[in-house]
């Protein structure tokens, strides 16, 4: 029976591993530990079809994760704590001889920086040691590495341009929240745009270019350039690109509560001292934000992201959008989580399914446009995530 621990109790950990027991027949045995264990306990409590255990470790401790994985003996360890804790589990998989999944690159706690170089050095001792690790499988990253993948495949004989699009057109009813862990989504936003351009780099300051794009079944939508960090891998395994760029929508009224934030400087992540003690804002602001767990219950409308391509099919110029549509209530209604935590956890529960099935398996550390995009692509309809296709139209971009 194939054994899989899951790490981090959040949104995100929610619906994979409430989805990875809709799938018992090939995630017969489930563990799920965080530093929380009542936070464990509460999604184990709601599946009913199979048992999950469940564990308290603290992620940061290469030693107390150790001491679990050679107690649970998994085959694979499917990250979904924060960023600060991928090369902590990463250590110990290695020390366990256990294969490795994550939803996010590395990010060091005091430096809001995007960048595999981290998690990439670590190639060579996972393929040495015959272990496969894979990087970056939630949506974005994750299916948007997938679906360049299936387009390189399938349609083009050169990608030319790429870019990534996302929009949340929901509305969860409050006057402001983050769809996922508030400390990484606004690291996330508020450092420096970046785009790649013709071999180069360019960096932009935050937010500060935009433009509306109209995505499928809501229309135009103002898009801000970000950097992402797929664009880091999707330009090395596909040298023909000459610029790849991420788009992602915000609100009038979420800008404007982040400009307020960033001005009295509760968005900065160096400690400050308050009544003797050291805290970090951002994280003291996490603490009061509502929690993207809860958000699901009112939330409204529905996600769109994609990728818009363009290049050389049969010597002729073509152009391609793949994309997925996801609609917060029917995320709820299956899972208890709203759309971002949906699209998230599914393709991770996903990406251990193709590894355990034998699809997806490659010893080093690889991004998931390094793997057959195929048998992903064709679980992600059956497991929730539809996705569609248009050809030669106009990408507006």
């Amino acid at each position: 029976m194939d054994r899989v621990l899951v790490i981090g109790a959040g949104g995100v950990s929610t619906v994979a591993v409430k989805k990875m027991a809709m799938n018992a027949d090939v995630f017969g045995d489930i563990t799920l530990a965080s530093r929380t264990l009542s936070k464990c306990d509460k999604i184990a409590a709601d599946i009913k079809n199979i048992k999950v255990k469940t564990a308290q470790v603290d992620a940061d401790n290469v030693a107390e994760l150790t001491q679990l994985i050679l107690k649970v003996k998994p085959d694979i360890v499917v990250n979904l704590a924060l960023p600060y804790q991928d090369l902590s589990i990463m250590d110990a998989c290695l020390a366990c001889g256990v294969n490795y999944l994550d939803t996010a690159n590395y990010e060091p706690l005091d430096n809001a920086k995007y960048e595999y170089s981290w998690q990439w050095a670590y190639h060579e001792r996972f393929k040495k040691a015959g272990l496969t690790a894979i990087l970056g499988c939630g949506f974005d990253p994750g299916v948007t590495g997938v679906f360049t993948r299936y387009a390189a495949n399938h349609y083009f004989d050169e990608m030319h341009y790429l870019d990534i699009v996302d929009c949340n057109a929901g509305d969860h009813h409050k006057a402001f929240a983050t769809n996922f862990n508030p400390e990484i989504n606004i690291r996330e936003i508020t450092q420096r745009g970046k785009y790649y351009d013709n071999g180069q780099w360019i960096e932009t300051e935050p937010l500060s270019v935009h433009r509306p794009i109209n995505y499928p079944n809501i229309g135009p939508r103002e898009s801000y350039l970000m950097y992402h960090e797929e664009l880091e891998s999707l330009v090395k395994n596909f040298p023909t690109l000459r610029r790849a760029r991420f788009w992602m929508t915000f609100g009038e009224e979420y800008l404007t509560h982040l400009r307020v934030m960033q001005n009295i400087g509760m968005t900065s992540i160096k400690p400050v001292l308050y009544k003797g003690i050291e805290i970090v804002p951002i994280q003291f602001l996490k603490a009061v934000l509502p929690d993207p767990g809860t958000l699901g219950e009112d939330y409204t409308g529905e996600t769109s992201i994609g990728c818009r391509i363009s290049g050389i099919q049969h010597g002729i110029e073509f152009t391609y959008y793949i994309y997925n549509n996801c609609s917060h209530q029917e995320a709820y209604r299956e899972t208890g989580a709203q759309a971002v935590s949906y699209t998230t956890g599914v393709p991770a529960m996903i990406g251990a399914k193709m590894f355990l099935q034998g699809y997806w398996r490659m010893p080093g550390v690889r991004n998931v446009e390094e793997f057959a995009p195929e048998p992903f692509l064709s679980d992600l309809k059956r497991q929730g995530l539809p996705w569609y296709e248009a050809f030669n139209g106009d990408l507006a971009l």
